[in-house]
């Protein structure tokens, strides 16, 4: 095998693939991984080579972006920036935790340059400049139930989620922590600094990185496009049209206020929000359950913000597309290769998806 040629097939003979997924081959012809943005601080004195554990003199690297990135034969003109959620990295993207293709792979076939990427001061881009404690916290219900996989310990009915322990197992130890305090300029300069690198693109955020996302957008003309798979938090308005706070058994979602003028940038760029499935429409006591209701309702109200100032953004609650089952990480789901013909159709239509020159 050489770098040109990835064989997954070859790959897939170990680990969960192995034991029900047989995958065809699929040609990259470049790849490769590199860090963005970020910030040096130095510390005062001078540094000894006599006592290198001493910090006075030395530097420090941090809040820079991670990418992984492939190139499949006869790409199309704008890659694909795949960002993860919170407590996430950019394992999301990759194999399912069953063992399936994940969208990484799926937008590869789909011939779309892929970047998957971690946040800065998550996973590969670990190096914070803002301390933080990471401490083992006993949180795997939450994360079943919040994720709408189902209500712990039962599975939703007709869930899109392969309901074996051994995929359960896989899913719960993709949760990594945040090495620094979550800072959503830190994050969005770094990914904005990887959209300079690497020219004109599309983001494709999930839950956490739904705020950042829209901030990156506005900070930088090369993001031509963005679809969100359930934006978790960060709804951006103008400060002179802010909606009142939504308050649910969840806490209060309450909407971040940016200038006028940024938030009409976001009205230059065609925009797609979707959304799962198992999201109630009253109020109910369920902390995963209401939290959701909250975000898709802010979400139709953020939709319509940009759409009233001449904007090109759609809201999809997939259920209403007769599309049942998909849990908040919808493009891992069971069903994850009609998602990504979805996401791809839509690139199309918006005349975003010719192949590069």
């Amino acid at each position: 095998m050489t770098l040109r040629t990835l064989l997954l097939s070859a790959t897939a003979s170990l680990g969960l693939a192995a034991q029900a997924f047989a995958f065809e081959p699929l040609t990259i012809i470049d790849q490769g991984s590199f860090s963005a943005g970020g910030t040096v601080t130095t510390e005062p004195g001078s540094f000894d080579h006599r006592s290198p554990m001493d910090t006075a003199g030395q530097s420090f690297h941090g809040d820079h972006a991670y990418a992984f990135y492939q190139v499949p034969e006869a790409p199309r003109s704008l890659p694909l920036v795949l960002w993860h959620g919170a407590f996430q990295s950019g394992k999301s993207w990759e194999t399912t935790a069953d063992g399936r293709e994940g969208f990484q792979t799926l937008m590869l076939r789909r011939h779309f340059p892929v970047y998957t990427i971690d946040q800065p001061r998550r996973g590969r881009a670990g190096n914070s400049t803002a301390a933080a404690e990471v401490s083992p916290m006993a949180f795997d219900q939450l994360y079943f139930d919040m994720f709408r996989i189902g209500q712990w310990p039962e599975y939703f009915d007709g869930v899109q989620f392969d309901g074996s322990e051994e995929t359960l197992g896989e899913f719960f130890r993709s949760v990594t922590p945040n090495t620094g305090a979550f800072d959503p300029e830190v994050v969005s300069d770094g990914v904005s600094a990887l959209v300079d690198r690497i020219g004109p693109s599309i983001l494709v955020t999930h839950s956490q990185a739904g705020g950042p996302g829209w901030l990156t957008a506005i900070k930088n003309p090369d993001v031509r496009a963005v679809i969100s798979y359930e934006p978790g938090s960060g709804y951006v308005f103008p400060e002179s049209e802010m909606p009142e706070p939504m308050s649910g058994a969840a806490g209060t979602l309450e909407p971040v206020a940016i200038p006028d003028a940024d938030f009409q940038k976001l009205t230059q760029i065609p925009i797609i929000v979707y959304y799962g499935d198992n999201i109630p429409e009253e109020p109910t006591d369920l902390f995963g359950l209401d939290n959701w209701r909250t975000r898709l309702a802010m979400a139709r109200l953020w939709v319509n913000a940009i759409n009233a100032r001449g904007g090109d953004a759609t809201l999809v609650h997939l259920p209403e597309e007769g599309i049942i089952g998909n849990t908040h990480f919808i493009f891992s789901d069971l069903n994850n290769a009609q998602i990504a013909d979805l996401a791809a159709e839509w690139i199309e239509a918006k005349g975003l998806g010719g192949l590069a020159q």
